[in-house]
């Protein structure tokens, strides 16, 4: 016998959280899983990798957790003036940005990187 698929969507409820069983807005599940800050400090950098040959700048290693991340990521786009997301505890901004990112990091008292080249 099989064993079930947990429930992720009720239609009474929406979508449902898969650690929990509980409605996923109210959950604070995934509020505690914080991104593990890497080894190498901040580190900010650009990629066109899978994008069609169009850059974004990518920030790594803040020792934040998912929801002080997304935050971050809010001020940083609207100070750049462009759009961006936040994938797997990384920010990423659309453009070549990194000269002014790594200044709005160091002012709020970060030591990034410029990684790459």
């Amino acid at each position: 016998m099989k064993p079930m698929k947990p429930t992720v969507y009720s239609t009474d409820h929406g979508r449902i959280c898969a650690d929990c069983d509980k409605p996923a807005a109210p959950c604070i599940c995934r509020q505690k899983k914080a991104v593990a800050p890497s080894k190498g400090g901040v580190r900010v950098g650009r990629e066109t990798k899978g994008r069609k040959g169009k850059g974004v700048t990518v920030i790594s290693g803040l020792p934040l957790d998912n929801n002080g991340i997304a935050v971050l990521a809010k001020e940083l786009k609207k100070r750049c003036g462009s759009g961006g997301t936040v994938k797997k505890g990384v920010i990423e901004i659309q453009g070549d940005h990194r000269d002014l990112l790594l200044e709005e990091l160091s002012k709020r008292g970060w030591s990034a990187k410029r990684s790459g080249g």
